[in-house]
């Protein structure tokens, strides 16, 4: 009888035993339940789509459509497209786990904001944080219209995704991704923008085959002290020693004048499509200042549903792209001094007359801007999208007349297109445009051999 109590005793403490520890086990499991709840649920950047970046470059567009808000100049959509991208990258890049921060890489920019191991993120609610924060502060001057719509869309967007998301992911994502924009915008403070002086102080040097202001609105100077601005990537300017044009001469027999003639004996033979390839791209009306890359950007996004990574790559490669190459063009510019073909045509081969396609901008000619960034274009978005991209340009429709669509197999073929266009359009000659599209090509380069956004 005691044996059998003593057996009894035994499994019953076992069996309580078992119990406490299934009680204890569950418990565990309970915990960490609510700790991964807590957390959220892990996902990566390219999980979600690039809509967000479309909308807000779609937003961009509506502040740089000329004419602009009061007191906003053209190279704010240059300005723009850079320090978004960076921001737009950075907000989502640790959602990228092949990829590393552009801090320590870009000049002068200090450690970006980390984001809390093992708690989860979503990535889309950081990039619409920093793209909202980025483009309130880039444009302060915006319409009141504007600064209404942009307060609309980041609540519009936030909206969406608290129905993604649990209330605590959505405020962490919120506050990492503003964090990010906040170190970028202040970082963007010191490029030496805000210090410059007046264009209106620029002397303009007088002489022989130098450039001065053209007919019909005389503009300009325009960014005559782009040498006083910081690169983002120092060695962006690495083997960009351009070649110089002909020596200036009024000899009909000259390099000179041959280059200016081919301008001018161009423009008496237009056909329909180079004459609608000039007008489409003198983007004035319309983007100007590099804002046609912002609509180039959101075009390729919509037409390839790339998804968030993908956009967020283009996007920064593009901003750090057009932003040094144009620096270093308007350095150039202004160093060579290069008359423009109007001045020439009309007061050296006697053609008093004649006009270009469209006013020419207030800036000297050599190298051509627009080549440049066909150049930024050919190299930034091939290597982020893709050769043989299928791509069609539309961003000008809302123009009346409208303009119509062009078609292209390739970034490349857009590149070289919006080049050539400045020749067509009677402000370039074809020597400048190559060497413009060289150097964004070379600046690009540059850029890519030195920041390494994969991680080694």
């Amino acid at each position: 009888m005691k044996k059998i109590t003593l057996i009894t005793s035994v499994l019953l403490l076992l069996l309580f035993s078992c119990q406490k520890g299934v009680e204890k086990q569950s418990s565990q499991e309970e915990i960490q339940t609510a700790a991964n709840q807590n957390r959220g649920h892990l996902k990566q950047t390219k999980e979600y789509p690039s809509d967000v970046a479309l909308r807000w470059l779609n937003m961009e567009l509506d502040m740089l459509r000329v004419p602009m808000p009061t007191g906003v100049a053209a190279p704010e959509a240059n300005r723009a497209i850079a320090y978004c991208g960076i921001a737009l990258y950075e907000a989502v890049e640790p959602g990228m786990p092949a990829y590393q921060t552009l801090s320590g890489q870009l000049n002068a920019l200090t450690a970006i904001r980390t984001t809390e191991p093992g708690f989860a993120y979503h990535w889309a609610a950081c990039a619409n944080a920093a793209l909202a924060y980025m483009n309130k502060h880039l444009f302060p001057l915006a319409s009141a219209a504007n600064k209404t719509a942009m307060d609309n869309l980041e609540n519009e967007l936030q909206s969406i995704y608290a129905s993604e998301t649990d209330a605590t992911t959505l405020q962490r994502s919120i506050e990492f991704g503003r964090a990010v924009a906040e170190i970028v915008f202040n970082w963007s403070q010191t490029d030496g923008t805000a210090t410059l002086p007046s264009p209106a102080t620029y002397v303009l040097p007088v002489g022989a085959g130098l450039w001065e202001k053209t007919p019909p609105n005389f503009a300009g100077p325009v960014n005559p002290f782009a040498s006083q601005r910081r690169l983002l990537v120092n060695e962006s300017t690495d083997g960009t020693d351009l070649t110089p044009p002909p020596t200036y001469s009024t000899n009909p027999s000259s390099d000179f004048y041959a280059m200016v003639k081919n301008v001018y004996d161009k423009s008496l033979a237009l056909t329909p499509e180079q004459t609608a390839m000039a007008l489409y791209h003198r983007d004035a009306p319309g983007y100007p200042g590099g804002g046609s890359l912002v609509a180039m950007l959101a075009q390729a996004f919509q037409q390839s549903s790339c998804k968030l990574d993908v956009a967020a790559l283009a996007y920064a490669k593009l901003g750090l792209g057009t932003y040094d190459a144009l620096m270093i063009a308007f350095v150039k510019k202004y160093q060579v001094n290069l008359v423009r073909p109007i001045t020439y045509i009309r007061n050296v081969m006697g053609h008093p007359t004649w006009n270009a396609q469209f006013a020419t901008p207030g800036h000297p000619e050599f190298p051509a801007a627009h080549a440049v960034n066909g150049g930024v274009v050919s190299a930034m978005l091939t290597d982020a999208l893709g050769e043989n991209f299928d791509l069609t340009l539309d961003h000008y429709s809302y123009l009346s007349p409208s303009l119509p669509a062009r078609h292209y197999a390739s970034f490349d073929d857009l590149g070289r297109e919006m080049g050539n266009s400045r020749v067509f359009g009677g402000i370039h000659y074809q020597p400048s445009v190559d060497k413009g599209f060289w150097l964004g090509k070379k600046v690009c380069q540059n850029i890519l051999g030195k920041v390494k956004f994969l991680k080694e």
